[in-house]
């Protein structure tokens, strides 16, 4: 009978790490930011070449490059890449660029 008790109790702990342990597993992947920038590109070969090379960046999880407003809005995981870095890979493609400002 006691070690009926003890297997469930040593059964619960192991449950309840197992939880703790996916939990911090999902706070992980919530490390997701957002930034647009304005892009100097005038035609849709220039939005393609974006497109194709930006993508594969480190940490890029989705992007969406709007050529008649001429952004270019990328989601990121902060722990593999910054704002600074896709900036940067976007001006290496030859092009000017600038974090976009809403303005509302």
């Amino acid at each position: 009978m006691k070690s009926k008790i003890v297997l469930i109790i040593m059964l619960c702990l192991v449950s309840l790490s197992f939880n703790t342990y996916a939990q911090d597993k999902k706070e992980k992947k919530n490390d997701k930011k957002e930034v647009t920038f304005d892009v100097s590109m005038t035609c849709d070969n220039c939005k393609k070449k974006i497109e194709k090379n930006i993508a594969f960046e480190k940490g890029v999880s989705d992007m969406k490059v709007d050529l008649p407003s001429k952004t270019v809005m990328v989601v990121y995981h902060e722990n593999k890449t910054n704002q600074e870095k896709l900036q940067k890979a976007i001006e290496k493609l030859g092009y000017e660029v600038k974090v976009h400002e809403d303005t509302k």
